[in-house]
């Protein structure tokens, strides 16, 4: 498993490595590769009697227009209605408002 680790040096105290929820833990070291070990070694002693990292997929629900997504792709038309939609927006933005 792999989870995003922030390091950043700390002035005049070497780095700071910083994990997120649910590893919303902090440790320093003198480089960069130091701190991160010191992280790694405080979150494998979380994982003690029984404690586990596991990950949960959630089936996310496909959208109701999706199956209609690049319907026009191959039609010869379509080209033809872009070019259209560019050439009016250009002409109304050319006209001037009417009062």
């Amino acid at each position: 498993m792999q989870i995003p680790v922030l390091i950043e040096p700390v002035a005049g105290n070497g780095f700071r490595a910083k994990g997120s929820e649910p590893f919303s833990l902090t440790a320093q070291g003198a480089t960069p590769d130091e701190a991160l070990r010191k992280l790694r070694e405080l979150i494998q002693s979380r994982l003690v009697d029984g404690t586990q990292i596991v990950s949960l997929e959630i089936p996310t629900s496909e959208h109701p227009l999706a199956p209609f997504a690049g319907m026009f792709k191959d039609d010869p038309l379509f080209e033809e209605w872009q070019k259209a939609i560019a050439e009016y927006r250009q002409q109304a933005e050319e006209e001037p408002e009417h009062s």
